[in-house]
């Protein structure tokens, strides 16, 4: 078992499924726009996910917050500015960099998939006005 699925599987069992089905969701967003390098690790004790032509995106579970999950997208990025103008009515968003997740809740995924794959080629889009959305 990796690092990360090490992390995971200390979490309550609807915390695990969840994040396991993000990062399922990161995986598969990866292979549809042809990333090769993206890289699985922990940062800061989370499950990241960075390659050269994105930024890091970090998703977890905290137990001072049980009854949510989130992702997280570098603070740095226009990321979080864009998601909130073109989502912010969906997504429950927390500052410059979080999306956050009720457990009990489905997954909007189509829209979630959209910003990771907004975070995964970011370098390649960040001069585009709103990252071309």
């Amino acid at each position: 078992m990796n690092e990360v699925l090490a992390v995971i599987a200390q979490y309550p069992k609807l915390a695990q499924e969840k994040l396991l089905h993000l990062r399922e969701l990161i995986f598969e967003v990866a292979k549809a726009q042809g990333i090769q390098d993206l890289e699985e690790t922990l940062k800061w004790g989370e499950p990241s996910y960075v390659c050269k032509q994105g930024s890091t995106l970090r998703f977890d579970w905290k137990a001072s917050r049980p009854d949510e999950y989130a992702m997280y997208f570098n603070c740095k990025t226009r990321l979080i500015e864009v998601i909130r103008e073109f989502y912010g009515q969906e997504l429950s968003i927390k500052g410059n960099r979080e999306l956050i997740f009720q457990l009990d809740n489905d997954l909007p995924e189509s829209i979630v998939k959209h910003c990771i794959q907004l975070s995964l080629t970011y370098h390649k889009i960040k001069h585009l006005p709103t990252l071309g959305v």
